[in-house]
């Protein structure tokens, strides 16, 4: 099989969550056990960070892939879902794996997938660790896919545990309530293996803190040991910010830095504390990596590793911004950034998943907004149709659109100079604009 012919026997094989929803889900780790088992176990031949969370874990991953690449060290990251090209999940210093390397592991491994019949994500996760061990690289940063404890991911045993938030997303695989979200997500904490959280609620503090007692693990809670303002200096091309550390929440002023970041969105400052002390752990390990290195890793995320999707200008004329949040807390950042802007009319394109329940997320929506429904072409994806008339329910008007692409063009011609137009709701529907 070529490359294409290759991908596409993995998309229509194996099991998908963006096409399926939980059904894809294996719920244990065995079949990553096995592969790994027979690719002789490559992710113990690395060193890792392990990162997961409600929200953030994509932007910090890529931010701490940039930052090591930086100090010198040949860096593996391992994301997902891709936007345009499955071989954006696995990157070496920002570059993707080849064709060659995808095909070359697929063709080599064809019986064992078939044997073991994992998902999609299964075999993602063991070609993306082959890869790493194989090309020796010094560290990799690992993000989860879904939740901790049963994610494929993991098997590592990493030189840190990072989790960035905890908040409502995938209630019907991990839980209702925020303490349930918190222990699945609390499942990556290791056995003598510091971990960073990102930000936590009294909620969800004391699953943390118990899970790391257990397990004899460090714990540092980077909203405590750090404060980020947004500075006035900024644009759509960096956001200009002050980080100040802490220490047993007195303000150390000696600790003060001026950062930018070639990340946007306001919800940065969070993912910012939390690499900051995600960096500092990696010191403590051995890595070095000096304030100069953090202070240029920052400003380069994106043409370092690639990474795209997050309060996004994808074009000025009309000012067009796009962003993948798409749970609670997620809009609640996209509202935030919203806000920031000066435009005469918001134009929202917009298109959701039909196995989540998306009535507090359209409740709130700007009713005032001009809206563009559309579906993301998955399986997953709910009706643009069946997505207008829930919209209309929580007082939100709009026509439905037969693409996301034509929605957007639409919303486009219809904006005026002073407007805005934005695009979101779904990963997916963010995959097929940038």
């Amino acid at each position: 099989m070529d490359y294409r012919q290759t991908v596409e026997y993995l998309y229509s094989r194996l099991p998908m969550f963006s096409k399926q929803g939980a059904s894809a889900i294996k719920k244990d780790l065995d079949n990553t056990l096995v592969l790994c088992a027979a690719l002789g176990n490559p992710q113990h031949r690395f060193k890792a960070v392990h990162v997961a969370g409600t929200n953030g874990k994509g932007s910090s991953s890529h931010m701490l892939a940039s930052i090591l690449q930086e100090a010198g060290y040949k860096t593996g990251l391992y994301t997902s879902p891709h936007l345009r090209d499955f071989r954006e999940r696995i990157r070496i210093n920002g570059e993707m794996i080849t064709e060659e390397q995808v095909v070359s592991f697929v063709s080599a491994q064809r019986s064992l997938i078939e044997e073991v019949n994992p998902s999609f994500f299964e075999v993602t996760v063991a070609m993306a660790f082959d890869y790493f061990a194989n090309e020796k690289v010094d560290i990799a940063v690992i993000e989860t896919g879904l939740g901790g404890r049963l994610d494929s991911t993991n098997v590592i045993k990493p030189l840190v545990s990072v989790i960035t938030n905890i908040g409502y997303d995938h209630m019907a695989i991990l839980g209702t309530t925020l303490p349930e979200i918190a222990a699945e997500k609390a499942g990556i904490i290791k056995p003598e293996v510091p971990v960073v959280i990102g930000e936590a609620s009294e909620e969800v503090k004391e699953v943390f803190l118990e899970k790391a007692a257990r397990e004899h693990s460090p714990i540092y809670f980077a909203s405590e040991e750090w404060k980020a303002d947004r500075r006035e200096a900024s644009n759509d091309q960096l956001l200009h910010l002050r980080a100040e550390k802490t220490t047993a929440g007195t303000s150390d002023a000696n600790a003060a830095i001026d950062l930018s970041l070639d990340l946007t969105g306001s919800y940065q400052l969070k993912n910012v504390k939390t690499v900051l002390s995600t960096v500092e752990q990696l010191r403590l390990s051995g890595f070095v990596i000096s304030d100069e290195q953090v202070y240029a890793g920052l400003q380069q995320v994106t043409s370092r590793t690639g990474l795209m999707g997050r309060w996004q200008t994808i074009s000025h004329h009309p000012l067009t911004i796009c962003d993948t949040g798409h749970n609670e807390d997620g809009i609640r950042e996209v509202l935030k950034n919203l806000a920031g802007i000066s435009y005469r009319q918001l134009h929202l394109v917009i298109g959701m998943v039909k196995d989540k329940d998306i009535s507090k997320v359209l409740s709130m929506l700007p009713k005032e907004a001009i809206y563009y429904f559309c579906a993301p072409d998955i399986e997953r994806a709910k009706p643009a149709s069946e997505l207008k008339k829930e919209a209309f329910a929580a007082g939100l008007s709009g026509e439905a659109y037969p693409s996301v692409t034509a929605a957007l063009l639409e919303a486009q011609a219809c904006a005026k100079d002073a407007d805005l137009v934005f695009v979101g709701g779904s990963t997916f529907v963010v995959a097929e604009v940038v």
